[in-house]
């Protein structure tokens, strides 16, 4: 499931805004197509323009509520009606880098682990970037590959200047059991997800534990404008 809405706030309009000649959301859809493990791609979506354009291309799409506040209320409006699915792939919809194999990971890990029941996805920072961007959303870990927390700070915070610790970036990617997904959007936002404006922190507050695949597959969200000449040189790299 894709989630794409067009009233960003950083960046209306987003989802159709071209990347290397083709709208945003088209690149992320061709990347979900190129995996194995989903019996099927949807783009869910409250907006007409980006409904069409995506019809265009051969997308299915559901339309959805104008009322949700984030991407998890819009997959769980689709899923909760759809038949015969046990798990859901949350691929947010400003993700045109993220790697098919990663998808196909994580769909794998929820099938054949029924322990798991929330799954994400990051990779480590690379020498010379800059940690303390607000838009790269870090996670730390526990021993078992659990998210502790996430933040939009630099976590963790090296006191002597050293980080015996890597940092990790968060991608844009969930998969969870339908049961727990419908569970999440029951609970109101909680204090952290306020603050941090991340709405994984209402399952970390409520208990669920978040496993977290580390990839060396690096992507790169759309998050402002001044993120299109980037992801474009990661395209054609």
């Amino acid at each position: 499931m894709l989630p794409a809405r067009w009233g960003s706030t950083r960046f209306p309009g987003k989802a159709l805004h071209p990347i290397a000649g083709r709208p945003l959301i088209q690149h992320v859809w061709e990347r979900c197509q190129g995996a194995k493990r989903l019996a099927n791609v949807i783009i869910a979506t409250d907006d007409m323009r980006i409904a069409e354009v995506a019809f265009g291309f051969g997308a299915e799409v559901a339309m959805t509520s104008t009322r949700h506040k984030s991407g998890t209320d819009r997959v769980a409006e689709v899923a909760r009606n759809l038949r015969g699915v046990s798990h859901v792939i949350n691929v947010q919809g400003d993700e045109p880098v993220i790697s098919p194999k990663l998808i196909d990971q994580l769909a794998g890990t929820l099938l054949e682990e029924p322990e798991v029941e929330m799954i994400t996805a990051a990779n480590r920072f690379a020498p010379g970037e800059d940690v303390g961007n607000p838009s790269a959303v870090k996670v730390v870990l526990d021993q078992e590959g659990n998210a502790l927390y996430f933040s939009r700070a630099a976590i963790p915070y090296a006191r002597d200047g050293i980080s015996l610790a890597p940092h990790y970036r968060h991608q844009g990617i969930y998969g969870y059991s339908l049961r727990l997904l419908l569970k999440i959007v029951k609970w109101k936002p909680t204090r952290l997800e306020l603050t941090e404006q991340l709405e994984q922190l209402r399952a970390l507050e409520h208990g669920v534990r978040i496993r977290v695949a580390i990839t060396s597959r690096v992507s790169a969200g759309v998050d402002r404008p001044e993120d299109v000449a980037r992801v474009e040189k990661m395209l054609r790299g």
